[in-house]
């Protein structure tokens, strides 16, 4: 296996940013970029041997210094919803940019892990991607160093590793941020995409998307993904949390959580036969039907829009630092961050 190296255009600075292309023997390749620690294109056979991009994205980085849906993007210091836009750790008060209503999401619009710009390493099938953070930086405490690894396996396998170090107490909830279209990035809807979640429970929302605190049973709701159903089915039903959402925006309880690698959830494409199974040791996993992608041109020309791609981010639950019931997204000297997600793809 080996990694290749291209331009990928300038900052606005005039930073010179790479591409890079981890690629096995069986056609299998993700290209990855220093600018935010970006997934940009992702290469899956399908059941007949023709392979396809099957996330969404930009030609250049020129697409990715807006990039207001996050497309591929590595979300940090943390990922999802804040309330308040704050949190009080070791009797601190932090407050973050309120960049979602009163909430903050995803850390910072301009600030956060996602535009910056990343050091790069290779090995043969991998990209390992470092920055340091220093204590402040967009309202977090803690000098953080940080590391993103992807690596390209011979199963076709993706796989994000996570690893955070910080001088204080602070909170990382990292996760990635791709949209998913196992049928092609250009290929519309994700309706028709059929999903399981290994989850007897989801966390409900405020209109605000903010987590209530509760756990609620999916059985007889929308969020039955038990057993494999298509995301379109009930998409759209008469549920006070799907229109919070505008469809499904929601935070998944995984079963038997205890920190070990496990399978969480799958996905499949019954026209192309594309299968994508979804590992990760956290505790939660945030499955958002795109329903808010705004109309924009991506890859090759591509129309994005509403539910064009689908995300199941792997995560601690939204607001957790602020809902002690929740697993502790708390990290520090004493306490370092590491978190795999795999993203395995098959066809049939």
């Amino acid at each position: 296996m080996a990694i290749t190296t291209k331009s990928f255009g300038k900052t606005a600075d005039g930073t010179e940013v790479s591409l890079y292309t981890i690629k096995n023997g069986n056609g299998f390749a993700a290209e990855v970029t220093n600018f935010g620690a970006i997934l940009v294109n992702l290469f899956v056979p399908d059941k007949n041997g023709k392979t396809a991009d099957v996330v969404l994205g930009y030609d250049s980085v020129e697409g990715y210094f807006t990039n207001g849906c996050f497309f591929g993007s590595t979300i940090g210091p943390s990922a999802n919803r804040i309330d308040n836009a704050g949190f009080t750790i070791d009797g601190v008060k932090y407050q973050l940019a309120a960049n979602d209503g009163t909430n903050n999401l995803h850390s910072d619009d301009d600030k956060g892990y996602h535009k910056r710009v990343w050091n790069a390493q290779t090995t043969d099938n991998s990209v390992i991607f470092t920055i340091d953070d220093a204590d402040g930086s967009m309202g977090f405490p803690g000098n953080k160093k940080v590391q993103v690894t992807y690596t390209v396996t011979d199963e076709n396998e993706l796989k994000i590793d996570y690893d955070v170090t910080s001088d204080k107490n602070t909170l990382i909830n990292m996760t990635n941020h791709t949209y998913f279209n196992l049928a092609g990035h250009n290929s519309g809807s994700i309706e028709e995409h059929r999903l399981w979640i290994k989850a007897f429970h989801y966390t409900p929302i405020f209109e605000r998307l903010i987590p209530t605190g509760d756990f609620v049973p999916v059985i007889g709701t929308p969020f039955n993904f038990m057993e494999m159903k298509t995301i379109g089915d009930e998409i759209d039903a008469d549920d006070i949390q799907l229109k919070y959402g505008q469809g499904y925006d929601h935070n998944f309880v995984i079963d038997g959580y205890d920190g070990s690698l496990q399978k969480v959830a799958s996905v499949e494409e019954p026209t192309t036969g594309r299968k994508m199974d979804v590992y990760t040791d956290r505790p939660g996993i945030q499955f958002y039907a795109g329903n808010c992608i705004t109309p924009q041109t991506g890859k090759q020309g591509a129309a994005y829009g509403k539910r064009s791609g689908l995300c199941l981010e792997t995560q601690c639950y939204p607001d957790a630092v602020n809902q002690p019931q929740f697993p502790n997204p708390v990290y520090g000297p004493d306490r370092p961050y590491r978190t795999t997600t795999i993203y395995k793809f098959y066809n049939e």
